[in-house]
């Protein structure tokens, strides 16, 4: 028995004791999903006697000896939370990425037991790693340009609380940071050289030149150039060959293309539309080819990938047209050819279903799996499934056999011929030739005879060990690393990471990826848009014209609200008398993340899955039926994805208990402290009605600490809805973190819109930031109608997108101060901005601490920065905090501090009463755990955890 692992166990010995008076209170989690999506998840080091994983779930990066006879495992280190990344600096020296952490762990690994000696600091969500510059001294980190790590880019020195730029139009919102590796500074989380802002959203993959000159970026979600024409501005009716004059005297082209009814003849609400900017013609077009230039007011450069000069940090090169989702990228060590892997989104057709009624559908043909080819300024993509025939649904046998689907990491060989693919959802690695993928020769019938196929399911990651001839993959889907030989195309080895995941989330995984399973033609799946559990950026028209028109049960039930407020009336299809109706073509509306669902009750923008295969929701009383909502997605598999027949019940009923566990990552703008501005705490006060305008409610609030506690409202006091007396914002975005509603409690809600709407939840407003730039609309009072340049977006807020910014959406007449008994704006713009501060850093299920760390060395144990960062720690965990999926009387978050002592791995969690417990059950004081790191050599790192798993993780050593 290894020592390491006698270690462990002794340790979990001795621990057994503390850990059955410490245990978590009944309704505690000790695990949070999170389904981060892994970039560089294997890396083998330079001497090519090491391979490294990142364990995601368990937080921990995994060493394994590589030796003749295959992968022996040596040592767990512990990271951040959800590391993605990890890349070998030298023999001795690992860095690891942390994704919910905004953090990178260095290891090294000249110690025994290796262990984490730094950690720098970064921005929001970081992804991809590489080094780079003179002498591959430069660390070069992608992340999201947010978050409370944020310095001033100009004076790297200089921390900050956030972007203040963040709702600046035209700017950039990906960041790379850029460490000089021998000269990290002093500052807590290190001092960056330069931290480089790219004109696109979040960055993920990053690759180097092959003489380590130049750095390339790709984005994450970098858009496909389809935007939305607000129905503001589409002409009424369904006649799209007669222009009208609208808002401000504006000529538009015409109604919506139609179908103006469903196959039942029943009349179809007036929607926006998905145009797309051509490039031959140079305008926005329909799918009629109809100019919609005056109704965009931006430009959508669509840049997707940039190349930075290494030395200099300049942006010498960007380039358009590489994809939609960009996953990816590698450089052929010969040529200097990039590889980009990718999915092109195809969401400017429309409908889903079997396309009869409307001749269009994007049934099975959502978004297609390629490689874009990049040499010099050329940009080519290579269809990997090009096979496939979309017209025919579903496929024929035999189709799905050859495609792969969600291509994200890759390695080439070192003479730059074989490029392999791992193919996530659908437990292959491509394997191709370079210059038949670049000539667009290779035949996927054909080619398919030479992938690899990996048991396990979804590899994520690949790493090359020509030597031994071994391709090792990390399979997400059981967390394991799997070993193939490439001479015989066999898996020989398939070593499982331990896994804290709760089973049914292993098992309900691959419903959302695997579209081996979940399609006919073995490329489309529910991940194609909802990006690792979260969303694609675009907004769809997923109407159906084929299927009939529902009920709302909400609208029987009374909970509709608005509907009988003063001045405003429930909505008729296009005067039709149709009322309380779910009509099967909705028109576009964005994609929503599957994150933070169990308490939101009725799902999709129009709460239509309150309704359908499972039943309806009796809606007896909040929180709705979110596990029956979700199964109610069970049709997409076929209507959308073109699977032969649906999954069975079981199987959606797998799907749902692990799509109901993933969890929205804690909110990086937000104070790390949870406080809030002087400008979100008026926002606060005005949503909650708090701040003493007695305008807005006939019964006025009795408020604490800006939240109401008697008084009007939705909220708990248990008073009943009365729109009748004047309400709040809260009065329709139910916000009570105890029962899990950040905004909403499942009901819906009319807001002079042609349909009814569920009421959404607000966590994620600051991730939707990017398009700036309205047409002036009927529904929307005058503002800033000029054209506002180039944006990072094409789709904003509201159900469809069309809102550039919450200030613009707060201008919508509903919120006119003269609205009667409506809440209203009467603080004009400057309350607007209040209001829009407070949406981006609004409640969310975890405090902002969760996830933060700090490494205390012998040269930072005086450090005052450190130390208050420890002591702010120390009091957030000590902080209650409501929180439903968190349990009854939660804290912020629960602290562990790691150290190595005497080469002996100790742990320490912080106690409710301030004091730390080791590893042998004994208290410590915060200056004794602190004091450890005196000794050089002996660094201590805390970690922020969710509350309720600081028992689980403290049991792991390292």
């Amino acid at each position: 028995m290894r020592a390491s692992v006698r270690r462990r166990l002794l340790f979990v010995l001795c621990l057994a004791t503390v850990l059955i008076c410490a245990l978590p209170a009944f309704g505690q989690k000790s695990f949070i999903t999170f389904e981060s999506g892994q970039v560089q998840p294997l890396a083998i080091s330079p001497d090519g006697a090491q391979l490294f994983a990142t364990n995601t779930p368990d937080n921990n990066l995994e060493i394994f000896d590589i030796g003749s006879g295959g992968l022996v495992h040596r040592a767990s280190v512990s990271v951040g939370l959800e590391p993605v990344s990890v890349v070998a600096r030298t023999n001795e020296e690992v860095w690891v990425v942390n994704h919910l952490s905004d953090s990178v762990s260095i290891v090294d690994l000249a110690v025994e037991p290796p262990r984490v000696v730094r950690t720098l600091l970064v921005g929001d969500e970081p992804r991809g790693l590489a080094f780079a510059g003179p002498g591959r001294s430069r660390a070069f980190i992608a992340t999201a340009r947010r978050g409370q790590h944020l310095v001033d880019a100009s004076i790297a020195s200089v921390p900050g609380s956030g972007d203040p730029k963040l709702t600046t139009p035209g700017e950039p919102r990906a960041s790379v940071w850029v460490f000089d590796t021998g000269n990290l500074g002093h500052a807590l989380g290190g001092t960056p050289l330069r931290i480089v802002n790219l004109f696109s959203d979040v960055p993920r993959a990053l690759t180097v030149s092959p003489d380590g000159n130049t750095v390339y970026v790709a984005a994450l979600p970098s858009g496909n150039k389809t935007t939305v024409v607000s129905a503001g501005v589409v002409c009424p009716g369904f006649d799209p060959d007669t222009p009208c004059t609208l808002t401000e005297g504006e000529v538009y082209p015409g109604g919506n293309a139609g179908p103006a009814t469903n196959y039942e003849g029943i009349q179809a609400p007036d929607v926006s539309i998905v145009v797309k900017f051509n490039e031959t013609s140079g305008h926005f077009e329909d799918e009629l080819g109809r100019n919609w230039d005056n109704a965009i007011k931006y430009n959508l450069p669509d840049l997707d990938v940039f190349a930075l000069d290494a030395t200099t940090l300049a942006q010498t090169r960007a380039y358009s047209g590489v994809g939609t989702t960009l996953f990816n990228m590698v450089t052929n060590p010969q040529s200097g050819k990039l590889y980009v892997s990718n999915t092109e989104a195809i969401n400017e057709v429309r409908f889903e279903g079997p396309g009869e009624y409307a001749d269009s559908t994007v049934q099975g043909h959502l978004a297609e799996a390629r490689v874009t080819v990049i040499s010099g300024t050329t940009v080519t993509p290579r269809h990997l499934n090009k096979h496939i025939d979309y017209s025919v649904t579903p496929a024929p046998a035999g189709t799905k056999e050859h495609s792969l689907s969600m291509p994200v990491g890759m390695a080439i060989s070192s003479d730059g011929q074989t490029l392999y693919v791992a193919a996530f959802g659908s437990s292959k690695v491509g394997v191709y030739a370079t210059s038949a993928l670049e000539n667009d020769t290779f035949d996927p019938s054909v080619v398919s005879a030479d992938h690899l196929n990996v048991s396990g399911g979804g590899p994520s990651g690949l790493a090359l060990d020509e030597a031994r001839g071994r391709l090792y993959v990390l399979t997400r889907f059981d967390n394991a690393v799997a070993e193939i030989d490439l001479a015989s195309k066999a898996e020989v080895g398939h070593h499982t990471l331990n896994n804290p995941e709760p089973s049914h989330v292993v098992e309900g995984r691959r419903f959302l990826y695997d579209s081996q399973l979940t399609s006919s033609n073995g490329e489309a799946a529910c991940a194609s848009c909802h990006i690792f559990g979260d969303k694609d950026e675009l907004a769809w028209d997923l109407g159906d014209p084929d299927a009939p028109v529902t009920t709302n049960p909400g609208g029987a039930s009374g909970d509709i609200r608005l509907g009988a407020v003063a001045n405003l009336v429930r909505p008729t299809i296009n005067g039709t008398g149709q009322t309380d109706i779910f009509h099967s073509m909705k028109g576009p509306m964005t994609t929503q993340t599957l994150r933070g669902m169990v308490n939101s009750g009725s799902m999709h923008w129009r709460g239509d899955r309150a309704t359908g295969f499972f039943g309806t929701d009796d809606q007896s009383g909040p929180p709705f039926d979110s596990d029956l909502a979700f199964r109610n997605f069970i049709v997409a598999f076929e209507g959308l994805n073109g699977r032969e027949e649906a999954i069975s019940s079981s199987e959606m009923q797998a799907f749902a208990d692990f799509a109901l566990e993933i969890t929205l990552p804690p909110n990086p703008v937000r104070a790390l402290d949870n406080s809030l501005n002087a400008q979100e705490a008026r926002g606060e006060e005005y949503f909650f009605g708090c701040d003493g305008l007695d305008s807005l409610l006939i019964v006025p609030a009795i408020c604490v600490n800006n939240r109401p506690v008697v008084g009007f409202g939705h909220r708990a006091d248990g008073l009943p809805f009365l729109p009748e007396l004047g309400f709040t914002c809260n009065g329709c975005h139910v916000t009570d973190p105890a029962s899990g509603f950040f905004g909403t409690d499942g009901a819906w809600s009319f807001e002079d819109l042609p349909q009814i709407a569920k009421i959404p939840h607000l966590r994620n407003m600051y991730t939707k930031v990017g398009m700036f730039g309205n047409p002036a609309v009927e529904e929307i009072i005058v503002g800033d109608n000029e054209h506002q340049g180039d944006q990072i977006r094409g789709f904003g807020f509201l159900h469809d997108g069309s809102v550039d910014t919450i200030r613009r959406f707060y201008r919508g007449h509903v919120f006119e101060c003269d609205a009667g008994d409506m809440i209203g704006f009467c603080g004009g713009d400057p309350q607007r901005e209040d209001g829009e501060a407070f949406m981006l850093a609004f409640d969310s299920d975890l405090a902002p601490v969760v996830g933060q760390q700090v490494t205390v060395t012998s040269t930072s144990r005086t450090n005052t920065e450190v130390n208050a960062r420890i002591d702010l720690m120390e009091e957030r965990c000590l902080t209650a905090f409501a929180s439903e999926i968190l349990g009854a009387n939660a804290r912020e978050c629960d602290l562990v501090a790691k150290a190595v002592v005497s080469s002996a791995p100790v742990t320490f969690r912080l106690l409710p009463n301030g004091s730390y417990v080791d590893s042998a059950g004994t208290q410590r004081t915060s200056t004794y755990v602190r004091d450890l790191a005196n000794v050089a050599g002996q660094p201590v790192t805390f970690t922020a955890l969710p509350y309720g798993s600081g028992v689980r993780v403290a049991s792991d050593l390292l």
